[in-house]
């Protein structure tokens, strides 16, 4: 049996098929965890959504993409963004049962027995793993309750900038969402800059990589995260691997063999276009 951590797929479902082939993938005994974003700016959503959800014996957390597509599924209008490829998904007959099933996705997946963590975008660095699950938890429970179309309403946004223990209500979930689904830099105290998206290297010197900070409380935890396609899939510190490769800028759609640890990459082509600005 093998488990198989991949990057972003953001409807890019050819990729994947070629790169399960790659892997000899057997559904019976191998595992397969997703880093999110599994819809959206691909040429393939709905199909790539259709699949991932008959796949058996995975885990898929939540990702910046596949909320907005629960928050377009609610009526609101931001979804119709250039360049985005949502519409096929919301106007499908199996749009229910396909937003139904991704609504029960967790943020965290966290596996005590291979000791990995995998979130979509990251960590801030005053959580432990503890507090890490328990805010996951917290805004699990609004997106399966009967608060989903409140929240998915309120979640747009880059206030607070900072988690705190005492935040309340929509603004302590929005900075939770915020952590684990765009988060790339911030400040020591965990203050998010959600401005900067370029390449390590190229960010405001008052901030760092999340996984950059030396004296976060998950330092010593391995984690896997995808969203930030200029990193590329590479090991970026002694415990933290990067899944995102870039697929849909015609990159490599990468999986990482947790058993081994080894990158396998399938070289994909490009679906945007030249001048539209990489993250």
């Amino acid at each position: 049996m093998a488990t198989y951590a991949i990057g972003d797929l953001q409807g890019c479902l050819e990729p994947l098929q070629r790169l399960l082939d790659a892997l000899n993938y057997d559904p019976a005994a191998d595992q397969l965890w997703f880093a999110g974003d599994l819809v959206n700016r691909g040429p393939d959503s709905l199909a790539t959504l259709r699949y991932v959800r008959q796949l058996t014996n995975i885990h898929s957390v939540l990702g910046n993409h596949d909320l907005h597509l629960l928050a377009a599924a609610q009526g609101d209008q931001r979804y119709d963004r250039p360049g985005d490829t949502l519409r096929e998904v919301l106007e499908a007959e199996d749009a229910e049962d396909l937003l139904g099933w991704l609504r029960q996705r967790p943020l965290l997946h966290h596996d005590p027995d291979l000791n990995f963590t995998l979130v979509h975008a990251g960590l801030p660095p005053q959580w432990n793993l503890t507090q890490a699950q328990q805010a996951a938890h917290e805004v699990e429970t609004l997106l399966q309750g009967e608060q989903q179309n409140v929240f998915l309403a309120e979640m747009y946004g880059n206030e607070p900038t900072q988690w705190t223990p005492d935040l309340e209500g929509m603004a302590r979930a929005r900075v939770t969402v915020n952590c684990f689904t765009r988060m790339r830099y911030c400040t020591a105290e965990g203050q998010l800059d959600l401005k900067s998206k370029g390449a390590p290297g190229t960010h405001p010197p008052s901030v760092r990589p999340w996984f950059e900070w030396e004296h976060r409380k998950t330092q010593n935890l391995r984690v896997l995260f995808g969203h930030w396609s200029t990193v590329g899939a590479r090991q970026v510190t002694e415990n933290v691997w990067c899944l995102d490769s870039g697929c849909l800028w015609g990159g490599q759609l990468s999986a990482f063999h947790l058993e081994e640890p080894r990158y396998i990459q399938m070289d994909c082509p490009s679906y945007k276009t030249p001048g539209q600005v990489r993250a």
